[in-house]
């Protein structure tokens, strides 16, 4: 293997560039060159690709999003799409690929290699979710969960001034793992999240509980995916019942996915990278790059898109216990 490629794909998150630059120099290190592969899947049926060299990817470990920037593309899902970026990928004589981004990415990774088998490719977890299985955390979410815990700390301060009830969407439409972290870290009196039924009745004996110890404000997070409507709709249905507190929404919305990536992100997408590299050199395929209990694993691309990492119990009590 003397090609080597590198694309960005999906959602984008922050880390992403410094898995970028991981792979990039690490490949250079072991004597391999190095293809940036421009707008994930549609730039390689695109042949949008660059050669990279070390000082391509110099000062980008601290920037957000990603300079090989992403997209989500229609055309691959198609055998036409997926014939004409194997021959851009061979015209260019790659034979190897780091693949950075979430399910959706890794599905379209393992359709691929099942037709072209000769391309061999290996995955870095890129999502803010933190929903792949096969890793504790993936690139992004330790970055996002932090700009979630600082925007509520902000909202909260307005709220004790006013003796406010905030609900608080964050991103997770499948996922409740941003809000649940967060919402611990900001002391939060409830939170929402896609894996647990909400019950609305048992919502307001919360916050009434909150309000007879005379509490300032009230935070609620609220995952965008939670089974009663999200943030504005449980608003609505509370502000109904319960008329204590002046009731305010705040959707935080993709400022969760921008931002400077924090040092363990940057040092975890950066040994995610490595490791990308070193196992396409070790004849590995069709697996993603994980660290649990800070070991790297592998895990098949199948089982981490199939199989979603399950929400921790002792977060949920911890959750409970301190609302």
């Amino acid at each position: 293997m003397n090609r080597i490629a590198v694309f960005t794909s999906g959602g984008d998150a922050p880390g992403m560039n410094a898995c970028i630059r991981a792979v990039v120099r690490s490949a250079h290190y072991f004597g391999k060159e190095v293809i940036a592969i421009r707008r994930g899947y549609q730039g390689m049926i695109e042949g949008d690709f660059e050669l990279m060299k070390p000082h391509s990817v110099s000062n980008i470990i601290q920037l957000g999003g990603t300079i090989l920037r992403s997209a989500r593309s229609q055309d691959f899902k198609s055998s036409e799409g997926r014939k004409k970026a194997y021959e851009n990928l061979k015209k260019e004589n790659i034979d190897g690929i780091v693949a950075i981004g979430g399910d959706g990415t890794f599905t379209g990774a393992n359709i691929f290699m099942q037709e072209y088998p000769d391309i061999s490719m290996v995955g870095c977890p890129g999502t803010i979710d933190n929903d792949l299985f096969g890793t504790d955390y993936t690139i992004g979410y330790d970055t996002a969960i932090n700009t979630a815990m600082n925007a509520i700390d902000n909202i909260k301060d307005t709220a004790n001034a006013h003796d406010r009830l905030f609900f608080v969407e964050v991103m997770g439409r499948d996922a409740g793992f941003i809000a649940l972290r967060a919402g611990i870290a900001t002391g939060a009196e409830a939170i929402l999240v896609p894996e647990s039924k909400t019950d609305v009745d048992n919502l307001i004996l919360t916050l009434g509980q909150s309000y007879k110890k005379k509490k300032n404000a009230c935070i609620v997070v609220v995952a965008e995916g939670d089974d009663a409507g999200g943030a504005l709709k449980i608003a609505e249905t509370v502000g109904n019942k319960f008329q204590e507190y002046e009731i305010k929404v705040s959707i935080l919305g993709h400022i969760q996915r921008g931002g400077r990536p924090t040092c363990m992100e940057r040092v975890r997408a950066s040994r995610m990278g490595i490791e990308a590299v070193k196992a396409l050199l070790n004849g590995q395929k069709g697996v993603m790059v994980g660290v649990i209990n800070d070991t790297i694993t592998y895990t098949p691309f199948s089982k981490a898109c199939k199989t979603h990492q399950e929400m921790k119990a002792d977060l949920l009590e911890i959750a409970k216990i301190l609302s």
